[in-house]
């Protein structure tokens, strides 16, 4: 058992759940000999995730609530991602899922790179070597978020990193070496920066379904978010649209969309033809569907509703519950994505549930770009960005009454520093604004915050568990067969 285990053997298990016309392209079979660029454009249609990471971030941060010892139904993994507890084998939602969907998509990427470099494409095949290279990038970045210790900026990155997988694997039992949380961001940054310029006047069929120039924008600022390259975050943020211009560019939840039906919603937020998607992915999942259900105990109950949509974010200021049902007693879903489902045998009845993924939108780049502002000191744009942030999602905004100042923040949360009071503000924006998408979970790595989880014993009593920045239990365990490939785990 080696971690191709986990990339599936690269050449036979990549694409195998993007065969659906309708979105994606097919992916080539990859034991054909990649000899034209058409082919190696079909092959990097395939170096994304499979999976995702809602379940695991969500369940994980302090999004969700526990609904009362009376719900009786607890499904796994999410009573264990809710106690932070290691989750063992791969099914759906878990962890090792997870790490498999993204070496697959590693293992595309680096097969299309060999392609590439031996057939001497040339200028033709630029863009997909950019894609290539920037997809590569964020699998190993986003596997670094939950299975390796946080970036510290200015600090010591000496912790073990992530195996970062740069070549096909040409031998039976490879050994990969996790090396350190330095040399993973700056192998990370290595293969995203060599890869952007490349990315200039790609095409594709469906570009919100690749890392076009915007989405590897969106991605870049999100990685020095991480890093600190608070220049390099703002550069990258003002190169996914024209001039930096995010006017008409970021999700209308309380114009548009808040006028569509539920049905409607969930198909308008993840439609590759709107500007706030910049990179979109089907994953096969079953996260809506338990997301909405009545009968799973750990979710958006009535308090975390009550906490988030009917307090406000700050003075005057209560924000657009974006998707948010009630559904009864305890029960409140986030409505986010659509599921479809594929076929593979219509008369039994088989296939595979998926929902499109919205990977990189405009809206998270528009407030990262806030935030490295704030890191700045330069606080007059940052709140420019941050209320045109929340034009969108404060009914019936007006900047008098519901934008936010300085003295707002200050006031509101008790902090005298400017710079922390706008960042707490922005943190609990963001939370409200990005319910189910995991994004909370990235802020409580990069950021160090402690999370709190409720408890509630048969008798009703509550307890509170809590996960400090310090706790071993925030980083996921590494998939155990991987120590066969010589992957260390990670303490406990």
């Amino acid at each position: 058992m080696k971690i191709y285990k986990y990339i599936l053997l690269s050449f036979l298990g990549v694409g195998s759940l993007t065969s659906c016309e309708k979105y994606l392209d097919h992916a080539p079979d990859m034991r054909t000999k990649i000899d034209n660029v058409e082919k190696v454009a079909q092959l990097v249609g395939s170096a994304y995730p499979r999976y995702n990471y809602l379940a695991m971030a969500e369940s994980y941060s302090d999004n969700v609530i526990d609904k009362g010892a009376a719900i009786g139904h607890i499904d796994d993994p999410y009573v264990s991602f809710y106690m932070w507890e290691d989750v063992e084998g791969s099914g759906n939602n878990t962890p090792t899922q997870y790490w498999n969907g993204v070496y697959e998509g590693i293992a595309a990427a680096n097969q299309a790179l060999e392609a590439i470099a031996d057939n001497n494409f040339g200028a033709e095949a630029n863009a997909y070597k950019g894609e290539a290279l920037v997809a590569r990038a964020y699998g190993h970045f986003m596997l670094s978020i939950f299975f390796a210790q946080p970036y510290n900026i200015a600090g010591d990155n000496s912790s073990p990193g992530i195996p970062y997988v740069d070549a096909p694997e040409k031998v039976a039992l490879k050994s990969y070496d996790r090396e350190t949380v330095k040399d993973t961001y700056d192998k990370i940054r290595k293969d995203l920066e060599e890869g952007l310029p490349l990315l200039q006047g790609g095409k594709w069929k469906v570009p919100k379904y690749h890392f076009t120039s915007a989405a590897a924008n969106a991605f870049a600022a999100r990685f020095y978010m991480f890093t600190g390259e608070w220049d390099k975050a703002i550069a990258a943020a003002n190169n996914v649209f024209p001039g930096g211009d995010y006017a008409g560019k970021i999700r209308p939840i309380t114009t548009t969309i808040q006028n569509y039906s539920l049905a409607q919603q969930l198909i308008e937020l993840t439609k590759a033809d709107k500007d706030y998607n910049l990179l979109l992915r089907e994953t096969y999942s079953v996260y809506q569907r338990t997301n909405s259900s009545i009968y799973s105990r750990f979710g958006y109950g009535q308090r975390k509703y009550n906490e988030m949509f009917n307090t406000p974010v700050f003075t005057g200021t209560t924000m657009h519950s974006r998707g948010i049902s009630y559904n009864s007693g305890q029960h409140y879903s986030v409505y986010m994505y659509n599921e479809y489902f594929y076929y593979t045998n219509v008369q039994a009845g088989i296939g595979y549930p998926y929902i499109m993924q919205p990977l990189l939108t405009a809206d998270e780049a528009l407030i990262n770009r806030a935030e490295a502002y704030v890191q700045k000191g330069d606080f007059g744009k940052a709140l420019a960005d941050i209320n045109q942030f929340l034009s969108t999602r404060v009914q019936n905004f007006a900047i008098g009454t519901h934008g936010l100042t300085v003295e707002k923040a200050t006031s509101f949360y008790g902090i005298d520093d400017p710079k922390k009071a706008i960042t707490e503000a922005i943190l609990r924006i963001k939370q409200r604004a990005f319910m189910s998408e995991g994004v909370r979970w990235m802020d409580i790595v990069r950021h160090k915050l402690p999370v709190t989880h409720v408890v509630i014993a048969p008798d009703d009593t509550e307890s509170e568990i809590v996960l400090e920045p310090n706790d071993l239990r925030r980083v996921f365990q590494i998939p155990s067969e991987a120590q066969l490939a010589g992957v260390e785990l990670n303490p406990r």
